[in-house]
């Protein structure tokens, strides 16, 4: 076998001056991403701040005072319930609803990767930095970003004392609700609120060996994917979840008031009535607005979840 020559002084002078003329010619390119990158978070906070500041009735602790840590984490598909159930939670005394976190949105597909601990230390930095954008200090603050279903066991390890709640619906019904929006659709136009686009393109939570199939999948199978992946992903953790059927609250919405207010240490006195808007009339609309083929698809992507939940009985 030859071996190779050498390499003299000289290779590696020349080596070292190459590095550094390299380094020197993408420096600009990495510091200009890093500002790129500190001036979108920075953006996504101004949403926080925007979004949060102005509400009404927050007394000077509320606004300034020590964070309370005792998150409220509103988990589930997308158009299952979350944004009601967490606006309600939201509406209690000592409660505030922070809706869809912009930072937060925009960074799990990232911190899915992280090792927990690492997850975990970020979640704190970022939420903590948005409550106090938005001036909500000592208050138990409840958070829904749908995706943070994927980052549970990570959510437990940063706020302890947090409590979950994963608000299920059926997931047929949820596949026309994202119907009406053009999140998934080839053709969507936009972005979310954390500047994520809409289409039809695989998001993080699809698994890896079917990340093409995705992309050419019909728009029922999915939209049913969403809710299998988010739901099942919710499930897995190891953290006890509160569950919340939206078809049993929305026909017996005092009974989950008082289940809920226990679970969350919450007046049911106050949660009762906040829960008691929800509506029934598009309970079993897949029905009346599935074709036959997309039904078909929805089963097929999610029939094992839906049977496992007991929506394909009775």
């Amino acid at each position: 076998m030859q071996r190779g020559k050498k390499a003299g002084p000289g290779t590696a002078a020349n080596a070292a001056a190459t590095a550094v003329v390299r380094d020197r010619l993408f420096a600009p390119i990495r510091e200009n991403r890093t500002v790129q990158g500190l001036l979108e978070s920075a953006g996504l906070q101004l949403r926080v701040a925007k979004r949060l500041a102005p509400r009404r009735g927050a007394s000077l602790r509320e606004r300034l005072g020590p964070l309370d840590d005792r998150f409220v984490f509103v988990l589930g598909s997308p158009r299952s319930g979350t944004t009601f159930l967490a606006g309600a939670i939201g509406s209690l005394p000592g409660f505030v609803d922070l809706g869809e976190v912009p930072p937060l949105k925009a960074a799990v597909p990232e911190l899915v990767d992280l090792p927990q601990p690492r997850a975990a230390e970020r979640l704190r930095k970022t939420l903590g930095l948005a409550r106090r954008v938005g001036l909500v200090g000592s208050v138990r603050p409840v958070e829904q970003t749908p995706e943070m279903a994927f980052l549970v066991d990570a959510a437990a390890r940063a706020y302890p004392e947090a409590r979950f709640v994963h608000a299920v619906r059926d997931g047929r019904d949820v596949v026309c609700s994202l119907f009406q929006k053009s999140w998934l659709r080839a053709a969507g136009n936009g972005r979310d609120d954390a500047g994520l686009p809409y289409g039809a393109y695989a998001r993080f939570w699809v698994e890896p060996g079917r990340r093409e199939e995705f992309a050419q999948a019909s728009d029922a199978r999915r939209a049913a994917w969403v809710w299998r992946t988010h739901v099942s992903a919710a499930r897995a953790s190891s953290v006890e979840l509160v569950e919340v059927r939206y078809e049993r609250l929305a026909s017996e919405p005092e009974v989950v008031a008082g289940e809920l207010a226990a679970a969350l240490d919450a007046p049911a006195s106050s949660l009762a009535p906040a829960l008691a808007h929800a509506h029934s009339a598009s309970i079993g609309r897949f029905r009346s607005e599935l074709s036959p083929e997309q039904l078909a698809d929805v089963l097929d992507e999610a029939g094992l979840l839906l049977e496992e939940l007991g929506y394909l009985t009775g």
